[in-house]
């Protein structure tokens, strides 16, 4: 695997994540898969070597644990497997009013969403600057354009993840390493089970899009080297005008659609 092109995945066993390594491994990338779930993950290494005759090698961990990136980085270092694509696909939200969400669940999307997100995203720089070729893309959030009361959290994270990854594409100019940052909408994936959303006016009356749809806009952007990626037409429409109206609607909207009486 060391010298053949590999992708590096989290949140890799189910929805975008796991698009993202089908697109991957039907271009020959061979892949480095991350999730918590190890039976899962395995599934779906076994699934895409035998579909496209890549090597997918499965690494089941929890990135909410603070020594889990390193860990991860010290085990491919050991190995010899040089990561040309980091994808920050793993995240998760919990829906409900902060005061009322267990501390531990705020902590854990802070740990996910940002903090193994950044500190992947440092470990794997070093090496694509030395080589001078590599592509980072963090999957953020529309929810990213806009505060979210019910998930104040999540989407503070996802605003994190969106300025970080614009910035660090302005500083990483000229040095042959790329950041891309995805921003899905509302997507058919298992995120709005474990966020506990599937009720939501966001989810019962707004279509959400397909993971496909998303992962192959994602896939396309990276490869073409752009910064910002937002999938789908409305949800780009919706992201450009948060910037124009009042904050204050804006965030009454936005606790609108996460309204689950309607």
């Amino acid at each position: 695997m060391a010298t053949e092109k590999v992708a590096l995945i989290t949140g890799a066993s189910g929805g975008i994540g796991y698009d993202l390594a089908k697109l991957f491994a039907a271009d020959q990338w061979n892949l480095v898969l991350v999730a918590r779930s190890r039976d899962k993950l395995s599934q779906v290494a076994d699934e895409l070597q035998r579909q496209y005759g890549i090597s997918a090698k499965a690494i089941a961990l929890d990135l909410t644990e603070a020594p889990a990136s390193q860990f991860l980085f010290d085990q491919l270092q050991r190995e010899n497997i040089a990561v040309e694509v980091l994808v920050n696909n793993a995240g998760y939200g919990k829906f409900g009013e902060f005061a009322k969400v267990p501390f531990e669940e705020s902590l854990g999307q802070i740990q996910l969403n940002i903090t193994a997100l950044t500190h992947l995203t440092k470990l794997f720089l070093g090496p694509m600057l030395q080589r001078r070729s590599g592509r980072i893309l963090n999957v953020a959030s529309t929810a990213g354009f806009q505060p979210g009361p019910l998930m104040a959290v999540y989407y503070a994270t996802k605003a994190y993840v969106i300025s970080f990854s614009e910035a660090l594409a302005n500083e990483l100019s000229g040095t042959g390493v790329t950041v891309t940052c995805l921003c899905p909408g509302a997507t058919d994936t298992g995120f709005q089970g474990r966020a506990g959303t599937e009720n939501t006016v966001l989810f019962r009356k707004i279509h959400p899009m397909d993971s496909k749809t998303v992962a192959r806009d994602g896939y396309r952007g990276l490869m073409a080297g752009k910064t910002l990626v937002i999938s789908g037409f409305r949800n780009w429409l919706l992201a450009e005008a948060t910037r124009f109206g009042p904050r204050k609607l804006i965030t009454a909207v936005s606790r609108k659609v996460m309204d689950v009486s309607q």
